[in-house]
């Protein structure tokens, strides 16, 4: 089991697992405080950190402490108004003095715990518990990325990484190598020694008590075979002097071999290699006309500026086609797209036709996933609605990932003519809501955009 140790250290002498587990516990929370400030703050804020606070009441633990016990009587001096068991009302808001609370309403004011959360902390929080749906389909585009790949080893390369495993099995290899012919002669002659060291001494002859002194001392003719018997016996005992000789050097053979050389170590090799990576390309497409007045307008911005910021952290490459219509569509930049002042009648099918033709040209089915957001207030006349309601539903729906239409009504407005036409679309890639308030978006979007649970059909 490995066990890792993060002593780096934290900005200010703060704690970074203190602050992941206080972050974790007091999630819910967090993203109310969250879903507050996304209300509140700009579309050119909406990426930024910022600061959350919580009240007290729902940080605040049990604690535990030694009461004084049994009954007790005071006597405070000066007191003319009260009796013993006379009940003190609450103080009205503002009255009981030195709190740093609100103190509105019925004198409930409490103090707020604030902290500073980072982007990185912000976004995830904003985007938790969200899914793109179909996310299962997607599939890899064109553009490709250098991705660092193992590819085997080399005899050099930076010592962080030095393959321990493989340097040390090269080592052995090449000791085996060198020293095998050598192992195997040692191995022969030791075997020889330790047969001769068990064998048994020949045992001396024995002397005939018989031989008289003067026997003893008559000198005898040589013999031939004692003779040969001494000569065998000295060459015996300098061949075991030569076998002792090359055992010791065999073994100094065996042991000047190093253990470790420049040439056994091996280094784990990478090679850029490009890879594929996921692309999604997002249409937005916006009723310009002259009842889609600046509120209309920034409500269909947030909008698509949280479903582009969901799509970056789901996809590595996103573009964003801009299409604005009124009686006819365009392609433009974002610049034009949401400042740009035009004027004229309301004609959603051209829209539509200007996407399919984008798709068709410039964006296939089997390289990039594709998702389309609509914004209108659904003011439109005549056939349009309907021809729409087709056109979007044949030809654009089996392209798309997703779509979504937001309708931003005037308030009290009656259900217009596009949602009514686009109601009767059955899809299960098609989702439309309304909204009518800028609180309104960030409910909406994570209705449109909430994890489904295991099992369930998008």
């Amino acid at each position: 089991m490995s066990v890792i140790i993060d002593r780096r250290l934290n900005d200010r002498n703060k704690s970074a697992v203190n602050r992941e587990r206080f972050i974790r516990r007091y999630k819910a929370q967090i993203q109310r405080a969250v879903s507050d400030m996304v209300a509140e703050r700009s579309i050119r804020d909406m990426e930024r950190g910022g600061e959350v606070k919580i009240p007290v009441r729902d940080i605040s633990e049990p604690g535990f402490r030694n009461a004084p016990g049994g009954d007790r009587e005071y006597v405070h001096p000066g007191n003319r108004e009260f009796q013993q068991g006379d009940r003190i009302p609450r103080p009205d808001g503002g009255a009981g003095g030195g709190g740093s609370g609100s103190g509105e309403g019925d004198g409930d004011g409490e103090d707020g715990f604030a902290f500073t959360l980072s982007r990185d902390e912000f976004m995830q929080i904003f985007f938790d518990d969200l899914e793109l749906p179909r996310l299962a389909r997607t599939t890899l585009g064109e553009i490709r990325r250098q991705k660092m790949q193992r590819a085997g080893y080399t005899q050099t390369g930076s010592p962080t990484n030095l393959s321990v495993q493989r340097s040390l099995r090269n080592a052995l290899g090449r000791r085996i190598a060198l020293t095998g012919a050598a192992r195997r002669r040692l191995a022969e002659l030791e075997a020889q020694h330790a047969a001769q060291s068990a064998a048994p001494a020949p045992a001396p002859e024995d002397a005939c008590a018989s031989d008289d002194a003067d026997d003893a001392r008559v000198p005898h003719p040589v013999d031939e075979a004692d003779t040969a018997q001494a000569v065998d016996d000295g060459g015996a005992a300098r061949a075991l002097d030569a076998r002792a000789l090359e055992r010791a050097a065999l073994k100094r053979r065996i042991g000047a071999v190093p253990f470790l050389e420049e040439i056994d170590l091996r280094f784990r090799h990478r090679v850029a290699v490009p890879q594929p990576i996921s692309q999604a390309v997002m249409f937005c497409l916006m009723d310009v006309s002259a009842s889609m007045d600046e509120r209309k307008k920034d409500l269909a911005k947030r909008f698509f500026t949280l479903l582009y910021l969901f799509l970056t952290r789901k996809y590595e490459h996103v573009e964003v086609v801009f299409v604005r219509h009124t009686d006819d569509a365009e392609e433009v930049d974002e610049e034009r797209f949401f400042h740009d002042r035009k004027t004229g009648g309301t004609v959603v099918l051209s829209a539509l036709t200007l996407m399919h033709e984008i798709v068709t040209a410039r964006y296939p089915g089997s390289a990039w996933n594709i998702y389309g957001a609509q914004a209108s207030d659904g003011d439109a006349f005549g056939a349009d609605p309907e021809k729409s309601r087709g056109f979007l539903e044949q030809h654009l729906l089996p392209l798309t990932r997703h779509f979504a239409y937001i309708e931003v009504p005037d308030p009290g407005a009656r259900t217009s003519t596009l949602s009514a036409a686009y109601r009767r679309i059955e899809c299960a890639h098609f989702a439309m809501r309304e909204v009518v308030e800028h609180r309104d978006i960030y409910p909406v979007f994570r209705d449109l955009f909430s994890r489904q649970p295991a099992g369930a059909q998008p």
